[in-house]
């Protein structure tokens, strides 16, 4: 096979060649209320060749090695009809590494009934919650190899692994019909870690029954403190993904709100991309273009520094490439993509922050928002009441609206509690979903929020 992608990549007559092979192994287990509705372990193996030529790609995909050459031909036979212009990548050192998972309680090994048998445990217990009426439960673990090579004498061979469980409880009184849900896992975790939910997966059914008796939220504009999940979906969702320079280089309006060092905050305020943090769900060593993975600030200090690059779009900007390169499967070209962006800590405690409220909410978890351009709107899993300082009573039908630069400009509290959330699932961009990435943050404390509600 090495052979092969040398023969290939040295046969190349385009600007740029690059090979990316892929073996994956899937184990996963799927409860939908009392019903397991699918259980095993799907493989796939493939490739991709990308060419450049004159500022034009070519890009095909195989299913086996063996029609590497060919495919290789009608990547540069593309890349020769598109290319019109100049190639710009900027320029990185090839890398030679070879990086194997470690992991002491490896989730490969763990028999399939077993892990079958520790979802059953856990989807009876969100069952028997009283109120509780269907269920949704997933276990996933996810092996992958990647091997990746081009014509800069680049040649990486990496592992990734993935496990995780993530859980939903459904309950209903008459036609009130509420959802909680959590999830827990990430990158290379081991199986044992997943035996002592218990706790977890009771409170996420306790949280669907306690939403059927809880008031619907007025609407009205308050201050907000947000956990550090809500925290991390803001900061990935809202802001995370503005600062992707694919987007960028092609949106003259996004160009201008995205103008390195314009103030975005107060000085305490710093939001990162960090794809070195080993054990989180968007870690890894290099990206899809043989680039090794960075800490990038995007803002810092409250200023925009930095933001996330491909090879191409740091060429074509002028800066340095980030590691950003991503795709979910050899069967995608890679795209600019996070890893795990998050808040960064401050000092402000938890029970300070509230204390200092005298009419306002707590914001728990997400359910899911959308963005457009500097816009976004988040629905709140769950949300208490603050008044004089003090946590009240739960609220649910919580949606948060607002322009992205005035609310980071709002944030008037950072918390000193950084937590990091990966799960199962992950982002969506241009048709390539579910990445795996992370999010999160501390507490954070925000003035004016606009809320919407009865």
């Amino acid at each position: 096979m090495d052979d092969l992608i040398k023969r290939t990549l040295g046969a190349s007559a385009v600007d740029y060649l690059e090979v990316r092979l892929e073996e994956r192994a899937t184990t996963s287990v799927n409860y939908s209320g009392r019903e397991l509705e699918a259980v095993g372990t799907n493989t796939s193996r493939g490739g991709n060749v990308r060419a450049l030529h004159k500022g034009g790609w070519g890009f095909a995909s195989f299913n086996s090695i063996d029609e590497l050459p060919a495919k290789a031909a009608e990547a540069e036979q593309a890349a020769r009809l598109v290319g019109r212009g100049r190639s710009r990548l900027a320029r990185v050192r090839p890398a030679v590494a070879e990086i194997r998972v470690v992991v002491g309680d490896d989730p490969r090994e763990v028999p399939l009934a077993e892990k079958e048998a520790l979802c059953a445990r856990y989807n009876q217990l969100i069952l028997k919650r009283q109120g509780v009426i269907s269920s949704r439960l997933r276990y996933e673990d996810v092996f992958k190899r990647q091997t990746y090579a081009n014509t800069e004498g680049a040649a990486i061979t990496e592992e990734r692994l993935y496990c995780g469980l993530s859980f939903a409880a459904v309950a209903k009184q008459g036609a009130n019909v509420q959802t909680a849900h959590d999830s827990y896992g990430g990158g290379a975790v081991g199986f044992s870690q997943l035996k002592d939910l218990d706790e977890l997966v009771a409170r996420t059914a306790a949280d669907a029954v306690g939403l059927l008796k809880a008031d619907q939220v007025g609407s009205g504009s308050y201050t907000v403190v947000m956990d550090p999940k809500m925290c991390g979906v803001f900061a990935h969702e809202a802001f995370g993904h503005l600062s992707e320079s694919d987007h960028i280089y092609e949106n003259a309006k996004l160009r201008r709100m995205m103008t390195l060092g314009k103030a975005f905050g107060g000085r305490a305020l710093s939001i990162v991309d960090d794809a070195t943090i080993a054990g989180e769900r968007g870690n890894y060593a290099y990206d899809e273009e043989g680039v090794p993975a960075h800490k990038n600030y995007l803002i810092k200090g409250g200023k925009l520094v930095g933001r996330l690059h491909s090879r191409e779009t740091a060429g074509v900007m002028g800066e340095r490439p980030t590691g950003s390169a991503r795709a979910i499967s050899f069967q995608y070209k890679p795209i600019v993509r996070m890893g795990c962006t998050y808040i960064e800590p401050r000092d402000w405690t938890f029970d300070r922050m509230v204390g200092e409220i005298d009419r306002g909410l707590y914001v728990v978890s997400a359910l899911g928002g959308m963005t457009e351009l500097e816009m976004f709107t988040f629905s709140a899993m769950k949300a208490y009441l603050i008044e004089r300082g003090k946590v009240g009573p739960m609220v649910r039908d919580v949606i948060l609206t607002g322009n992205v630069f005035e609310t980071l400009k709002n944030i008037d509290a950072i918390g000193n509690d950084l937590q990091l959330h990966g799960g199962l699932g992950g982002c969506g961009k241009d048709g390539q979903m579910p990445l795996p990435v992370s999010d999160g943050g501390p507490h954070i404390r925000v003035r004016n929020v606009v809320i919407g509600g009865k």
